[in-house]
């Protein structure tokens, strides 16, 4: 059975947006009118479906702990639990994954339906949910029916965001939690948004200097075999739609973390602990966001206890600790996803495809966007035998409505994985009741539909081991797009999983990841070719070994700000055949632009790593990381607003940058040379700029008192919500209802420290702004040597409605390191949960 489709908040009708109008200003106000649509703490509560009674209780940022005594009812009040505090999320996260946001938000957000509708999540879903065991099966229709039970109960007192729209949401499907399952992993792989925008950049710079702006290890060769693919090429003009599809594909990001997550995680052998047991600690990095994506549950049955963090909609622990054994994960930055060029051309009334010499006819397939406010859209999504094609589904329109003409030209496939056999279903759920290491690796090598790095620990052993399904390609990395006329570039089945990297108790004493190379050049099978900045696993490198370790030596590790690219940063500025030419290059700059850039390297030289937000230095630093990119290729890629620019910032925000790459090496690089002056610069002359540059940049900031200059003036925190981050696809009356309520919707600003190199990271885009757009999302440490080993800490809180008390209630916490305990003794519990209690019953 369905209910109408909902409207959240951000769709607001003209009636609501005036009444939230009325209201804003006034969190008081606001509050009370949706008090009652915050579920009760306590009491006793009639629940039809339940086979016994359950205990809900939570902690002092309202953390559920689950008391069931049967395996049935403890899926069942998940289900309950996670709509009780995140039902809008799960709504919003389905509808994204579905393809289906317009009918909430209107033609603007019509492209990330088409990008989604394209991608074909729902039938990935489908398979894995036929693969999947019957029992494992019957555990999602039950968690089904416990959020339904939640969803038929408060069907009149619906959150905030479904409220005040008059609608309410359909009810939940087993298959849906797959799909959020699928929405996940669709978010682990990073290089399509790189692709996208390294066509772009190609248009404006060529192929033959393409190769200098690709994200590439440092130690890596510069990819010139990899651009030579699209050698000859005139793609100018010739790619319809590829403006549309970038802004798409950035869409998707914005809202669903696509290809901007990171992580770390790290785990401490007996031999490195300070009592003898083993440690280990995750953090995964996203957006600011509120709520965040994870949410924290702790489930106790006779049968077994978990506590970890959760995706609400999705029946399980993510990472957590289950009493014998802890896991956490990290992103492996797997590049499972290639972007093909198709040459296409339309045919007799349909669009065909070049295939090794042979014109082939594009399979076709109709799907019907219903759009709130307009007609339902019908539209024609055209697949080659790489994928579907998304400029093609996409293109530039004079109207969101308007049907798109097939043309001829270029269009630009995905392929992606298949799952016809895979079981990765019941191997993640089989991970989370592993009781040990061993158990552990056999459970997580059959989990083929997730790239991550898990690390995993029990009391006397460590391990890791890298998950997922890997293609083979016949040619090229897949870093750049693949002509698709030409099988050369084609995938030949995929890695064996033999070859997926692993380890367990090594002789160092500890095992870490943090979105780094984590296998040497040349390894028999390629996981990716674009990585985060290696500096977060150095320093895990630096301080796992250093000393022995326990719970507040992992927190520290947690919380720690300094970065190692200072300390090559200064290397590099110091190194024989840069350190006379950058000064030569100073003393030639214009008098007040000298003395600037002498302030700026005397302070960066003597700059200790150490970002916090106190620190002037290090707002020093960071303007100069901005500076740099602005100086070193602006004048080639700008202005500010253009295509070529904004593909770049792209591209350094989800890996390693040609920013870092620059900085530290390409000596060579056309790039130094600024174009807009006529003598030919080289990288100590725009160096000394970008120095004068940092400290001018400071001044009209922050203003010429050296004193007041720090790094958390420039850097901030801000968490935002779903309907903020929504708002600018909407009408003006609706986007100025949802800023209207931004205070009461939204975190206040926070100065932040740490950056995207730190531990505690807090990552910005170099040459656009300082604004913090990955941090911590969630922490857990796990200490075997503790009568208690799990704590935790949440980025937000715990519930999605503004109108609760733990909305906002976890950032504090998270800011100044007050790590929640998840006691599984018994006679611990009340400390932590105390003895206020919802009990549901049957």
């Amino acid at each position: 059975m369905r209910l109408r489709p909902f409207r959240p908040l951000s769709c607001l009708t003209l009636g609501t947006g005036l009444a939230l109008l009325a209201l804003a200003g006034c969190q008081t106000m606001v509050d009370q009118r949706h008090a009652d649509s915050l579920p009760p703490a306590q009491g006793i509560q009639h629940i039809q479906g339940l086979t016994d009674s359950v205990v809900v209780r939570r902690n002092a940022l309202g953390m559920p702990l689950i008391e069931t005594r049967n395996e049935h009812d403890a899926l069942f009040a998940l289900g309950y639990v996670h709509a009780s505090d995140r039902l809008g999320q799960m709504v919003g996260l389905r509808l994204m994954a579905e393809g289906r946001l317009a009918e909430m938000l209107g033609p603007g957000v019509l492209d990330i339906d088409r990008f989604m509708r394209a991608t074909g999540l729902r039938r990935h879903a489908e398979t894995l949910y036929r693969n999947a065991s019957p029992r494992l099966k019957q555990d999602f229709e039950v968690y089904a029916r416990g959020v339904n039970a939640f969803l038929f109960r408060h069907r009149e007192r619906l959150p905030m965001d479904l409220a005040e729209s008059g609608y309410q949401p359909p009810y939940w499907n087993a298959e849906d939690s797959v799909l959020l399952f699928c929405l996940l992993n669709f978010s682990l792989s990073t290089n399509l948004q790189e692709e996208i925008a390294a066509l772009t950049l190609a248009q404006k710079v060529g192929t033959d200097r393409l190769a200098w702006l690709t994200p590439i290890y440092p130690d890596d060769p510069l990819p010139v075999e990899e651009a030579d693919k699209l050698k000859g090429l005139a793609l100018g003009g010739q790619i319809p739609g590829l403006a549309a599809l970038e802004q798409a594909a950035g869409q998707v990001a914005a809202v669903n973390m696509l290809g901007v997550a990171a992580s770390n995680n790290w785990a401490i052998a007996p031999r490195g602990s300070r009592l003898g047991k083993s440690l280990l600690a995750n953090d995964t990095h996203l957006p600011p966001a509120l709520p965040s994506l994870w949410n924290f549950v702790h489930v106790r049955t006779p049968q077994r206890q978990t506590a970890g963090v959760s995706v609400a909609g999705i029946p399980a622990v993510i990472a957590g600790f289950n009493g014998q054994l802890a896991w956490g994960m990290t992103m492996v930055m797997a590049d499972t996803q290639d972007l093909f060029l198709e040459r296409i051309r339309s045919e007799g009334g349909r669009l065909h495809y070049l295939a090794d010499g042979q014109w082939l006819p594009a399979r076709e397939r109709q799907e019907t966007f219903l759009v709130k406010g307009a007609q339902p859209v019908r539209e024609t999504l055209y697949e080659t035998r790489h994928g579907p094609l998304l400029n093609n589904v996409l293109g530039e329109r004079r109207h969101p409505l308007q049907p798109l003409s097939v043309s001829s030209g270029h269009g630009l496939a995905l392929q992606t994985l298949s799952f016809d056999d895979d079981r990765s279903l019941d191997a993640f759920f089989q991970l989370s009741r592993a009781r040990s290491v061993d158990e552990a690796f056999k459970a997580s090598g059959e989990l083929r539909a997730m790239a991550v790095n898990l690390v995993f620990a029990d009391a006397e052993h460590i391990g890791w081991q890298v998950t997922g399904r890997y293609p083979n390609r016949r040619a090229g990395l897949g870093l750049l797009p693949s002509p698709g006329w030409d099988g050369a570039y084609d995938w030949d089945g995929f890695a064996d999983p033999m070859l997926h990297p692993y380890d367990q108790d090594p002789a160092q004493g500890w095992l870490g990841t943090a979105n780094q190379r984590t296998v040497p050049r040349g390894y028999g099978m390629q996981l990716s070719s674009t990585w985060y900045y290696p500096e977060r696993a150095e320093r895990i490198a630096e301080l796992a070994g250093r000393g022995r370790h326990d719970t507040q030596s992992m927190i520290a590790m947690q919380y720690d700000q300094t970065t190692r690219f200072a300390a090559k940063l200064k290397a590099m500025l110091e190194a024989p055949g840069m350190a006379k030419p950058l000064r030569q290059a100073i003393d030639a700059l214009p008098p007040a632009e000298r003395d600037k850039a002498r302030e700026a390297l005397s302070r960066l030289l003597a700059f200790d790593g150490r970002l916090t937000t106190d620190s002037a230095d290090a707002a020093l630093y960071g303007a100069f990381l901005q500076e740099s990119a602005r100086q070193t290729f602006l004048d080639e890629l700008g202005p500010d607003d253009s295509p070529a620019w904004q593909a770049l910032l792209q591209m350094s925000g989800l890996s390693y940058s040609a920013q870092a790459d620059h900085l530290l090496g390409r000596e060579d690089s056309p790039f130094w040379d600024d174009i807009a002056t006529p003598p030919p610069e080289d990288k100590p002359a725009i160096l000394a700029r970008s120095l004068a540059a940092a400290v001018s940049h400071l001044e009209s900031r922050l203003g010429s008192d050296r004193g007041a200059w720090q790094w958390g003036k420039l850097h901030r925190y801000q968490w935002t919500s779903e309907s903020t981050r929504l708002a600018s696809y909407l009408d003006t009356r609706q986007r100025t209802a949802i800023h209207a309520l931004g205070g009461y919707l939204d975190g206040a600003a926070r100065p932040a420290g740490g950056d995207h190199g730190t531990l505690n990271v807090s990552a910005y885009r170099w040459g656009q702004d300082f604004d913090s757009r990955l941090i911590p999302a969630m922490r857990i440490v796990v200490d075997f040597a503790r009568e208690e080993p799990m704590l935790g800490l949440n980025s937000t809180g715990q519930s999605g409605n503004p109108a609760s008390a733990h909305y906002k209630d976890g950032i504090d916490a998270w800011l100044e390191g007050r790590y929640m305990s998840f006691p599984f003794k018994a006679e611990n519990l009340d400390e932590t949960y105390g003895s206020q209690r919802l009990l549901l019953v049957p």
